[in-house]
């Protein structure tokens, strides 16, 4: 054994070492590791720095702004409501529409942002129907998981394994080349959690996680607005008001109603519009969100033949997404200080209404026209954009509470077809191979920014640079381990050890080294360390690469065992109140029942000779 060669041994075994230990980041190690392999000489400076413009790297980055567009579009939002709809009250079947949703999303976009979007839909499903969130938090980190056995594109071992092949003369991994295989597992998973895996969870009642939350937004109507309720009613043909504007409509003066939203459908395209103006025509048609007395609003419909629509959770939802509030309180030095509300011509000014007044602890009734003083605390509503603006006018106001809703907006909810519709483009161009998948990915990227899907600064943001550095660093200390003759070494001790055992003996040694190796390194880092180490064994047993490839990256995302090795299931610690043991529990029997899985049903795709 060469000096190079235990250098880069001992390098490994630091990066073990510090992963594990989680007292440094993983970047900075990679990093080190870099500065390492550059300083030693094992590799010169541009071979160490070689990761940073491997296509991988540009891949991993892009696929990130990918799944921003989807999140920012409302595309989990919508799973999640799908989920609500058909999960129905039965724990077995919200269980499977659970992990299929979670699974089938985190094809697509990252498995992290997947679990961090479903933990709240979970717990609310949880809170709904008296299930306990425990048995279903661990099952869908578990499927957000195996979601990176998928697609190329999941997660970016795949990805790491794929370009390993490409650099050994193999032809690459195609979008869907090892899906059947995910699938085996995704349901081996699914029957494994309905039968025994949720049975190993604890039974208790399990709390919404300590994150701060405002109260909702009907519970603040309610303190300011006392006894006002809010309908949707609809303009008919024949109503007075059809062709009149808000303002000659008069409803605050004639009936105390004041006009939240309006609707309009043209087509198939509906036009929301938080807090209108008065000068805004209502047409027949048009649908008012309208908040009013009951009294009020009965007189109101009586006398002007609006008809009621029907409050549904889906109706209410997608105006949230539009129409927010907040509680804001008169700063000692407003310039409103003194004046009445329609003085101030506050709805004209700010774009907002003001549903209610309160001083010292009390509501005050006909609150337009009593002078404002400091520490009068304010309840407007508006659009989400006014309300956010409120924050910008610290010299007038104190921003003292956002309603709960606002965390589950959805900022570019209207642009969800078109996001569908460059997520439908991306993969069928990388399927029939129109153009290389990098080009696809980076072409989707553009037109989420070109159709307003998310802006360049959105893109910017949601890109973790930690994890690029991660992977750009990593990728130079498997070539170090290549080049110094290190890969060659383990693979001559694993035939030697293993004898002429086959090369299903071998595919199972390379899936537990993978999987044991994830519990101290990233599984980025496992797959990059292990890929060319399959290649190379299946080359000396004159065998087909791909089954050993498969082995590794179904190993790299089946993070099961702790709650450490990756942030996918990091995120369920908490909210589900889990103990370290409970991962191992459940954990370990599904590593084994992956790994019988894979051996059986990987050669069926790709045969050991082909």
């Amino acid at each position: 054994m060469t000096d190079d060669i235990q250098f880069v041994f001992g390098l490994i075994l630091f990066v073990a070492v510090a992963m594990a230990s989680n007292k440094i980041r993983f970047d900075i190690v990679a990093l080190l590791v870099v500065l390492a392999l550059m300083l030693s000489g094992i590799l010169t400076v541009g071979e160490a720095l070689s990761g940073f413009g491997s296509p991988v790297v540009i891949l991993v980055a892009a696929l990130l702004v990918v799944g921003e567009m989807l999140d920012r579009t409302g595309v989990a939002r919508a799973m999640g409501d799908w989920i609500m709809k058909h999960g129905g009250t039965s724990e077995s079947r919200l269980l499977i529409v659970i992990m299929l949703g979670a699974s089938l999303l985190g094809a697509a976009m990252s498995s992290t942002a997947v679990v961090a979007i479903f933990i709240p839909i979970v717990l609310r499903i949880a809170a709904e129907t008296n299930i306990n969130a425990s048995r279903m938090l661990m099952p869908m980190s578990y499927a957000a998981l195996i979601s990176g056995m998928l697609t190329l594109i999941a997660t970016p071992p795949n990805l790491v394994v794929s370009e390993e092949l490409a650099n050994s003369g193999y032809q690459a991994f195609s979008f869907f080349s090892f899906t059947p295989i995910g699938l085996a597992v995704l349901v081996v998973t699914i029957l494994y959690m309905l039968l025994i895996g949720r049975r190993l969870l604890a039974a208790g009642e399990v709390t919404v996680p300590a994150r701060q939350r405002g109260r909702p937004i009907e519970a603040l109507r309610d303190e300011y607005s006392i006894g006002a309720t809010v309908e949707p009613l609809r303009v008919p043909p024949d109503s007075p008001l059809a062709g009149k504007t808000i303002g000659d409509a008069a409803l605050e003066s004639q009936y105390g109603a004041r006009v939240l939203g309006a609707l309009r459908r043209q087509g198939r395209r509906v036009k929301r519009t938080a807090a209108p103006n008065a000068d805004k025509e209502m047409r027949a048609g048009d649908e008012l969100l309208i908040i009013a007395k009951p009294e009020d609003h009965e007189r109101l419909i009586a006398e002007t033949g609006l008809v009621r629509v029907p409050f549904t959770p889906g109706y209410r939802r997608r105006w949230i997404w539009e129409a927010g509030g907040a509680v804001v309180l008169i700063h000692p030095d407003s310039s409103l200080i003194g004046k009445t509300l329609r003085e101030a011509e506050f709805r004209s000014t700010y774009g907002m209404h003001i549903l209610g007044l309160r001083r010292g602890k009390e509501a005050v009734e006909d609150y337009q026209d009593v002078p404002l003083q400091a520490s009068d605390s304010l309840f407007v509503v508006g659009s989400w954009a006014r309300v956010r603006r409120l924050r910008e006018l610290n010299h007038e106001f104190v921003v003292l509470e956002i309603p709960a809703e606002h965390d589950d907006i959805v900022p570019a909810h209207r642009k969800l077809p078109v996001s569908l519709a460059i997520l439908g483009g991306m993969v069928a161009l990388s399927i029939f191979d129109v153009i290389p998948l990098t080009a696809a990915v980076m072409l989707a990227m553009l037109a989420a920014v070109a159709t307003r899907c998310l802006t360049m600064e959105d893109a910017y943001r949601s890109i973790h640079w930690s994890s690029i550095v991660l992977v750009a660093g990593m990728l130079p200390l498997a070539d170090a381990l290549q080049s110094t003759g290190g890969t060659d070494l383990i693979v001559s001790g694993l035939l030697s050890a293993l004898g002429d055992t086959g090369p299903a003996t071998m595919m199972t040694v390379l899936f537990f080294l993978t999987a044991v190796l994830g519990l101290f390194l990233s599984n980025t880092a496992s797959a990059v360390l292990v890929a060319p180490i399959a290649i190379v064994a299946a080359q000396q047993l004159g065998v087909s690469p791909y089954p050993f490839a498969i082995a590794v990256l179904i190993a790299a995302s089946a993070a099961f065992v702790t709650p450490v090795s990756t942030p996918v299931v990091t995120l369920v610690v908490e909210p589900g109140r889990y103990k370290f043991m409970d991962f191992v529990k459940v954990g370990v029997p599904l590593l084994v029942l992956t790994y019988v899985t894979v051996l059986l049903v990987a050669p069926l795709v790709f045969p050991y000779h082909p």
